[in-house]
């Protein structure tokens, strides 16, 4: 199980996203008010809360959503988990798509870094079931029993 840190969204690509506390999820679309939403299979980013502070460590000065991530959860390494792996957040249903993916060339985070953890460490997911996430939520991974 893991706890929601932070729940962000951005209106436009290519930008970071802001933390907003509480976001509504959509079935087959994504989270309601996100750039990023729509009827392919990278609706919802999620980021481990820990890979994200042993990147602050390293003396990265981010804040949650500056890797594009939607969802930052402490508890759980999502690159661990297979792909077909779905998560429950209240009535949200997620299903685990995309593992890492290709950085935008030349990013902010990586021009003053010289890396990004998101191509590695970030998952993406698709809406199976639609409903309310908050920052202080319990994901949790379903067994497909």
């Amino acid at each position: 199980m893991g706890n929601v840190i932070a729940v962000c969204i951005s209106k436009e690509k290519g930008t970071q996203k802001e933390n907003v506390g509480t976001a509504t999820f959509i079935e087959d679309w994504g989270i309601q008010g996100d750039a990023h939403a729509g009827k392919w299979h990278r609706q919802v980013s999620l980021l481990s809360h820990e890979k994200i502070e042993a990147f602050r460590a390293r003396g990265a000065q981010v804040n949650d959503g500056a890797f594009g991530e939607n969802l930052v959860v402490s508890g759980i390494d999502f690159r661990a988990l297979p792909l077909g792996t779905k998560f429950q957040c209240n009535d949200v249903v997620l299903e685990l798509t995309q593992i890492g993916k290709e950085c935008h060339n030349g990013c902010e985070i990586y021009k003053i870094m010289g890396e990004c953890i998101m191509p590695r460490e970030g998952v993406f997911t698709r809406v199976l079931h639609g409903g309310t996430i908050s920052v202080g939520d319990t994901l949790r991974i379903l067994d497909d029993a």
